[in-house]
Formats: C-alpha cells, structure tokens, sequence
C-alpha cells in the first residue's frame, strides 16, 4: 500500500502518548507533572457542559498559551473586507470572544508566587475525572524558603446548572510555618490581554484559529461589590451582547486562625483577597461559586440578577449537593453512552475522553448549536459547521435524544436567516451557511464556504436520523418537515435536467466535503445527499397528508406548497445523476475529478502537511488530492446505494490520495476499510482519530478540541467495527470486530428501547435494558431484542483482506478512457534545481517538449 503522509503505518497503532507524564486510568485523565505543551493540557483538561467552558489554565494564572473562559454563542462581529468584492459575498465576521475569566486564584507564601513553570514541585496530578466531571489539582510545592506547601484544588463546570462553576482551593502547611495570601480573581481578559501588547490579527492566514481584534471588546455596563459578592457586566463593542458574571466566595479554616477578607472591584477588574498566617499542619480552604449569563436583548440588570439568582441556590444547596448532582447526572450519561473495549486500557481510557467530550459540547448547549471546538478553545471562531449535523447527531440521536433535538432546533431556528440566504444567490427555498454563529454566512472564501451547498442535504439526513432513531414523529411535523421542504426546494431549483435519450438531473457548480476540490459538476456526495434530501422531504409530506390532514393542509397554506411541487422532488430523487467511470470502475468524485493528475501524497514532504498552509488554492485545486473523505463519506452515509464490490474500489482509489489534512477523514476512513476488509487499515486509521487531540496528532490541539472528530469516534465504534447500519427503519448489524479485541460493547437507545450490544469473535448478544422489545437484523437474519438477551452466532467478522490485496484499479501510468497516461508528481518547490520529469515525452533533438508539463 501507499505510505500515509501522517505515518498511520501498523507502527502508529502503538499508544502515542508519553505514559510517564500521562499514566492510563481507564475513568480518567491524568497529568502526573506539569509541563509539555501547555495548549495542549489547556484544551484536553478543559471543563466545559456545552453552554458554558474553561480551559485548564492554571489556577495561579501562569504559565498559559490561551486563557479562555467561553459562552456557547457569545461572539463579537467585525466587518470583512474584500480585496475584490463580489455581489453576495459574507460582509460580517463572527469570532467567539472570551468572558471573564474567573479561574484565577494567585497564592503567595512568604510573598513569594507559586508558578509551576518555575517552582520546586515535590509532587504533582492533576485529573479530569468522567464520571465526577471534576478537575482535580494536587501539589506539594517547595518554597524557596525551604518551607513545604500542598495546594489543592477542583475546577467544576455544572451539568445540571449549566451557568454555574465551582472551584475550590485549599493550602495546607505541611512544614514550616508562614504568612500567606490567596487572590481570587475576575478579570477581563479579552481586552486587558490586548492592551497588555497582544497580538491583533483579523484575517489570520490559517483559516482555523479566530481573528483577534484591535479594539475594545467588552464595554462597562455595570461593577458591583455587595456583600463580598463581585458583579461584572459588559457589552460587546459591535454585537451588542450583553453578559454578567457574578462570584461568591466562602473561606473555611481551623479553630484559631484569623484570616482577613477585603474585596474590591474596579472596571476590569474583581478581586476577593484572604490573609492568614498558618503554622504546620494547619489549613485554609477557599470555595468559589461563579454564574455567568448573556443575552442579546436583554438588559445589563436583568442579566446581574439572574447571576445572582444562580449563585444564591449555591448557598442554599452547597457545593457538596452540586457535585453529588454532577456525578448523578454522568452515571445517567454513562449508562446511555459508555462504549467499552476489552484488552487494552489505553484505548478504553481514550474512548472515554472522546465521549466525554460529547457531553462537554452538547449536553447543556440548550438551543444553541455545538461549535467545532465545543467551548474548550477559540479555533474556528466558534462556528458551527455541517461536521455537527453529520459526525455528532448520530451518536446524540442514539445514547441521548433531548440533547439532538436541541441541536436540530437550532437549525431549525436559523431557518428564516437561511431562507434569506438562498434568495442572495437566487434560489428557492433555503441555503444555510457553511459556518456561522447568527446564521448569518461568516465565510468570507466562498468557494471551499458558501459553495458546499451539500450542508442543505447534512442538515436534513441529520433530521431524519434523529427521526428515525427516536420516533419523534412530532418533532419532525413540526419543525424537521419545514427544513426538508425549504431544503428540496432548493435542490430542485439548483440542479437541471438534461436529456440524452433518458432524463437526468444534474447539479453543478459545488463544492463537496473536500476543501481541496472546489466549485465542480456533479460531486458524488453532494448528488447522493441530495437525492436523499429531495427522497425524504417528498415522503415526508406525503405521509403527513395521509396521517394527519389538518396538519398538511396547515403546512401547506403556510409554505405554499404545491402537489407537483412533491411530485417534482420525487422526480429529480430519481433522476438524479450519480457518476460512474467504467474505465477505472469507480465513482469519479466529481466530472472533471479523474481528468486531473495525481498528486505524490506519499512523496509529499511531511512539513508541507496540510497542504492549505503550504500551497496557494490554485496549485491544490489543479490535482487529485484529497484533504478529507468525500465519497467515502458517501458510502457511510449511504452505504445502501452502493454494492460493497464499489464500496472496496471507490476506497482503494481514494485513500491514497487522501491526506489526512482534516480531522474528519480517519474515522470515515475507518469505518469503509472495516466494512470493505481491510481491517488492519481500519484500525490504523482509528487510532489516528482516537489520539487526535490526546496526542495532537493535528498539531492544532492547541485551539480546542476536534468535536466532530470525537463523536467520528463513537461512529467507529458502533457502525465501524460494531457494524451498526440505520439507512432504513430496521437496524442492521454486521460486525467487524478487530482482531485484538476480545469483545466490544455499547447501549443503543431506539424508539424508546434501550438495549445492550456485546460483540465477540464468535457471537453478537443483544440485551433489553429498558422499553419495548425491539427487532434488528444480523446478516440478514431477524432477531428479536429481549429481558432475557438473544445470541446470533457469527462466522467471521466480514473478508479479511491483506495488505497486499489493496487494488488500486487506477494509477500512474494507467491509461485514460481519452487515451492520456495518468502522472503523478508533487508541486515544485521554486527555490529547489529543475530537473527534467521522468517519464515527460521529448522532441528529436532530445530537449523537452516545451509545450509538455
């Protein structure tokens, strides 16, 4: 096979990360010395419930690559501006920007500061704990004195109040006796870091991190201090947000120790001061309780007194009520979501953390959408993107179906603003954005943006899973079928039908989910997606009609709906063009996609990965070269459209030339070798997604974490390797169970059913848990799920396919059905000698060709 260019060769299925510094427990995360990559710990460590998160930046503040404390949604705009300007283009930016940051508590000993970049530590762990969702911090710290100080801390951002933190932090004098003074504060950092001499960068050239801004951000809106309780509130400069942050504090000590207490609050500025002075053995224990509410609309009081509100149950109830909650909360979590791995704890223990990254980004996101990076770090400006409805729907929809639906009523609310989209570029219907936070398009290059209409198709496959999965049939008679029929419709205007001999529809001029391939005909995932969208919206309807006329005859009256406009869709379903090369037998990815040459992905120097922060568009845009699964994304999607005969050549053409240079196409990649037999590959490839972040495989970890990425994780593991397919109303499985695992295991949640998959070499069992009983499919075989499990023996886990049997049906020196001879090459470095390419034709004096490339 051909070498990968990020080396997921047998080698990289070892673990990756460095287990002295990041030991294996199966239920947590741990950090047994400070150090490293401090962006990476930053975001791997981070606390977060979907609406509110905070990067695990040390308590003491220093050292840190990115402080960040982040409100799902809570964003500032700035005008773009165009080179050269086009009719329709984004005019409007939209970058999250940090709120207060209340994570800090300074301590001095002595007068001296603990920064654990440059203390004398004793001992050190620091844990992110899953099933308490807790940040636990313990340090045994050497003064330059000589004196010896434990510092421990916890960091919990609440699930069952999703605008609540809290934090403690206690000093134990374990020798020597000394003055010591606890500063907990609430600052401003967004714009005390800029005036500090931070960096200003609107337009950075890796279109993956947030723009940073040159004016103030956050504007006064009100400082109070009350009660030793600290009120902060602001408005964003050019958004008009408005956000509050409120923060209680409580000190607890041994009989006889005085400490003094003094709180003072200035612009940008809150702060909470304790003095005491402790003799060996003695302690002081310092809570902290800190709400934080935004709103565009609503006023700068109105937003103080519901942070004071959220911080007065903290008093009523305790921390210790809130974090037995928190721990009630993931148990209920764990037993919808846990997916568990036999033999080898170092995967078990990454499987966990993906899927607890799921919870952090979604599970109290409550009407807002799930950004790219969740709320753990500013990359991608905290944009929602299609990789939500497609990667992390599925997984919501099966183990916690309130947390889907919450994320599809928020597309569904930017309904109206995707309407207005599609009328700018002169469609019917709806066209929603690429990436947004308003719902409003904020991607300013609309070729790899604007131009991928297939998030339309992603929106309404993920309402129909969600559907399908759940059996809310109200949800999509009341919202779902409003976003299928705005989306057909433009579908139905976007493409045209063309006759040659037989009608056929057509859809050009996009972009498909690989960013390395822009604005083309006929690209195979979007014309598969599309087909479903127009399939689904027409069935839809029509069983509306017949199931409830009143409920029809009001969508109708209100989206103006015509009967052959149904029938319309239906038509272009099945009239749709999807593309096949019989010369090289497979789906070409696009009409002009197999006319291109190949690029030596293998030969490709490892620093000129990715490829968009090394190569202009135009020189990536000219090759076959992939930056992440696009129809091997299709046939995942929609793996019943394809025989596993395409499924197998479709892979093998196009894994070569994929790079790797998304976090979106491993686990695809995974899941189509699995299914077609080349399962030492589709573990290669899940382990590169599993270790993404952990082990920052990307080296991007730094901006937060790959949510998409994580929730492809829990896709591997269920469709992948578990085999699961939900394409129609019945369930399938066909198991692919790597080699090395003695068994898997997961819950599924179906129409009210929840029960228990075990897969091992010889059987896959199905256990009701809860609700009714349920029937799936086994290799085409029905088996009905009970209390009492049922068993379906398995022979084999599908073709085992060596190495060597990777076929290639097309490569260099192939030739085309035009009678051209298919090259490879890499781009030319300009600075490095010419040198005559192999295999180029000359003239018969023996000089090339000087009309040859």
């Amino acid at each position: 096979m051909t070498p990968r260019p990020h080396d997921t060769t047998h080698a990289h299925r070892r673990d990756p990360m460095d287990r002295q510094q990041f030991p294996v427990d199966p239920w947590r995360l741990v950090e047994s010395r400070p150090g490293g990559d401090l962006g990476v710990t930053e975001t791997i460590f981070a606390s977060a419930n979907g609406y509110l998160g905070m990067r695990a930046t040390p308590e003491e503040g220093r050292d840190a690559t990115e402080h960040g404390t982040f409100l799902n949604g809570f964003h500032e705009t700035w005008d773009i501006h165009h080179a050269e300007s086009a009719y329709g283009f984004a005019t409007a930016g939209q970058t999250i920007v940090g709120v207060p940051d209340s994570t800090v508590i300074k301590l001095y000993v002595d007068d001296e500061p603990l920064v654990l970049s440059k203390a004398d530590i004793l001992d050190y762990e620091r844990s992110l704990d899953f099933r308490e969702g807790v940040l636990r911090r313990r340090v045994l710290w050497r003064t330059p004195a000589g004196k010896h100080v434990r510092v421990t801390s916890t960091r919990m951002v609440s699930f069952t109040d999703r605008h609540l933190a809290l934090m403690t932090y206690e000093v134990e004098m374990v020798k020597g006796t000394a003055p010591i003074l606890i500063s907990s504060q609430v600052l401003n950092r967004e714009d005390l870091d800029r005036e500090a001499g931070g960096t200003t960068d609107q337009g950075s050239a890796d279109p993956r991190k947030a723009a940073k801004f040159d004016h103030r951000v956050l504007h006064t809106e009100h400082t109070q201090q009350r009660d030793g309780r600290i009120h902060l509130g602001y408005r964003t400069a050019h958004s008009g947000i408005g956000v509050s942050v409120a923060c209680d504090h409580d000190v607890a000590t041994a009989d006889g120790v005085d400490v003094d207490l003094a709180t003072d609050v200035s612009e940008d500025l809150g702060r909470t001061v304790f003095r005491a002075e402790l003799a060996e053995g003695e302690r002081l224990a310092v809570t902290k309780a800190v709400a934080y509410h935004y709103g565009s609309h609503a006023p700068g009081r109105e937003l103080a007194d519901r942070t004071g509100r959220t911080l007065d149950r903290v008093r009523k109830y305790g921390f210790a009520q809130y974090h037995q909650w928190q721990a009630e909360f993931l148990e209920d979590f764990w037993s919808r979501s846990d997916v568990r791995v036999e033999g080898a704890e170092h995967i078990q223990q990454a499987i966990r953390w993906c899927i607890y990254q799921l919870a952090q980004a979604a599970a109290r996101a409550d009407g807002r959408g799930i950004p790219a990076k969740g709320v753990t770090g500013s990359g991608y400006e905290g944009h929602y993107f299609w990789d939500t409805d497609i990667y992390v729907v599925p997984f919501l929809s099966f183990t916690s179906p309130e947390w889907a639906r919450n994320a599809l009523r928020f597309r569904y609310g930017l309904l109206e603003s995707a309407r207005r989209r599609a009328t700018v570029l002169n469609q019917r219907g709806a066209l929603f954005p690429w990436r947004t936070i308003t719902g409003e398009e904020a991607s300013a290059y609309y070729a790899a943006g604007t131009a991928q209409y297939h998030i339309d198709a992603d929106i309404a496959w993920a309402f129909n899973t969600y559907t399908t999965v759940s059996g809310d049939q109200q949800f999509m008679d009341s919202q779902g079928v409003e976003v299928l029929v705005e989306t057909a419709r433009m579908w139905a205007d976007l493409g045209f039908w063309r006759s040659n001999g037989e009608a056929v529809f057509y859809i050009h001029g996009v972009t498909g989910p690989d960013e390395y391939t822009t604005v083309v005909n006929n690209n195979l995932f979007t014309n598969v997606m599309a087909k479903n969208n127009l399939a689904k919206a027409a069935e839809v309807v029509t069983e509306l009609a017949e199931r409830d006329p009143g409920a029809y005859r009001t969508l109708v009256e209100r989206l103006d709906i015509d009967e052959g406009e149904i029938a319309e869709w239906r038509h272009c379903a099945e009239g749709m063009y999807i593309g096949w090369d019989e010369n090289f037998g497979i789906h070409p990815q696009d009409d002009q996609f197999l006319d291109r040459e190949v690029w030596d992905v293998a030969n490709t120097p490892k620093d000129r990965f990715p490829l968009l922060l090394n190569f202009h568009p135009l020189v990536i845009y000219r090759f076959q070269v992939i930056k992440q699964a696009d129809v091997v994304l299709a046939l995942f999607l929609r793996g019943s459209e394809f025989t596993l005969e395409q499924k197998r050549a479709d892979f093998e053409y196009y894994d070569p030339i994929t790079t790797g240079d998304s976090t979106l196409s491993a686990v695809v990649q995974s899941i189509i070798a699995a299914e077609v037999g080349h399962q030492d590959l589709a573990m290669d490839y899940f382990m590169d997604g599993l270790f993404v972040d952990l082990a920052n495989l990307h080296q991007n970890t730094s901006d937060g974490v790959h949510i998409a990425s994580a929730g492809g994780i829990w896709n591997a593991l269920v469709h992948g390797f578990g085999g699961l397919r939900s394409d129609s109303e019945q369930l399938e499985f066909d198991p692919r169970l790597p080699a090395a695992w003695p068994s898997l295991e997961f819950s599924l949640l179906v129409r009210g059913s929840r029960f228990e998959v075990r897969v091992t070499a010889d059987e896959i069992a199905f256990t009701l848990l809860d609700g009714p009983e349920i029937e799936v499919d086994v290799r085409g075989q029905r088996v009905r799920v009970t209390a009492d499990g049922v068993a379906v023996a398995l022979d084999g886990h599908g073709p085992v396919l060596a190495p060597g049997e990777l076929r290639t049906p097309s490569s260099v020196g192939d030739v085309r059905a035009d009678g051209t001879v298919v090259s490879s090459t890499v781009p030319a470095d300009p600075e490095s000698p010419w040198e005559y390419p192999e295999g180029a034709p000359s003239d018969a004096e023996g000089e090339p060709d000087a009309h040859t490339s």
